[in-house]
């Protein structure tokens, strides 16, 4: 009787081992198989592998959060951007052409006591007025050639406190007190020249901007002719592209500062005998309405 029960113990305690391995390979199996990839409704997986993680929307599905390269619209590099009216004369509300048969010549990001003089000089013998959109920084540093372009009868622009591109993204009232500031230098060297005219840097107009600039009286401008001579591709290509691009109405986007812009006022030389023939050269008014 003692036997048997020896003998039952024993099965028993060698079922139990058995029933026991058996279980540890069932699970050491079942982690050594990848789980499949858990799936939300949005069809983005939860898996570490997948190029997207759970928080990231796939690179061909729309961002619920606009990156400032989606507002930033166009740039400098004559990108046209989607906010024009019906009829293609205004970008997200800036003018894009003079609105009669005119041409209008516009310098950015001066002044420069090395290029803007220069500039001047040969608008001046030419008897050409043009249209300066001022950098506050660059106006507050060279009161001096603020003074010299109201002087030779050209029109002020106003082009942003240090020409900060992602200006239309911040709030309305930073965007307020940078164009406010740029004023201010500006007619801290003329101190009743009307500023009528709002540039905003790389052309990246946004909504915001557009409407602060219209709410301090300041007629937002961008161009239909781009030569990139803020590339300083050469005054040979400057001159080229002006040439035959120009039409009735066009503004003309121009640099004399920002860089080595030799080639701008070397290729000015070349074009203002061309267009002086071909069209009225004018400054922007000082009363765009």
């Amino acid at each position: 009787m003692i036997r048997v029960n020896s003998t039952a113990r024993a099965a028993a305690i060698v079922t139990v081992v058995v029933v026991a391995l058996l279980s540890s390979a069932y699970v050491l199996g079942r982690a050594l198989v990848p789980d499949e990839p858990r799936r939300h409704a949005t069809g983005i997986t939860t898996s570490g592998d997948d190029p997207h993680y759970a928080d990231q929307l796939p690179s061909d599905e729309p961002s619920s959060t606009p990156s400032a390269s989606r507002s930033a619209g166009p740039t400098e590099a004559g990108q046209d951007g989607s906010g024009r009216d019906a009829s293609g004369d205004k970008l997200f509300g800036a003018h894009t052409g003079t609105g009669n048969a005119r041409l209008a010549l516009t310098f950015d990001d001066g002044p420069d006591p090395r290029y803007t003089p220069q500039v001047l000089a040969t608008l001046r013998e030419y008897d050409v007025k043009a249209t300066f959109c001022v950098v506050g920084e660059n106006a507050q540093d060279h009161p001096d050639l603020i003074q010299a372009i109201v002087a030779d009868g050209h029109t002020l622009c106003n082009h942003s406190w240090h020409h900060d591109v992602s200006l239309g993204n911040r709030s309305a009232d930073q965007i307020r007190a940078d164009l406010l500031r740029t004023n201010a230098a500006i007619r801290a060297a003329v101190p009743e020249v009307p500023i009528v005219w709002y540039r905003q840097p790389g052309g990246a107009w946004t909504y915001p901007v557009v409407s602060v600039a219209q709410q301090l009286g300041m007629t937002p401008l961008h161009w239909s002719v781009d030569p990139s001579d803020w590339q300083a591709p050469g005054a040979g290509k400057i001159a080229a592209t002006v040439a035959t691009q120009v039409e009735p109405g066009s503004v003309v986007l121009l640099h004399d500062a920002g860089g080595d812009r030799q080639g701008t006022v070397d290729a000015l030389r070349r074009i203002l005998p061309d267009l002086s023939t071909r069209f009225e050269l004018e400054a922007l008014p000082t009363d765009p309405t």
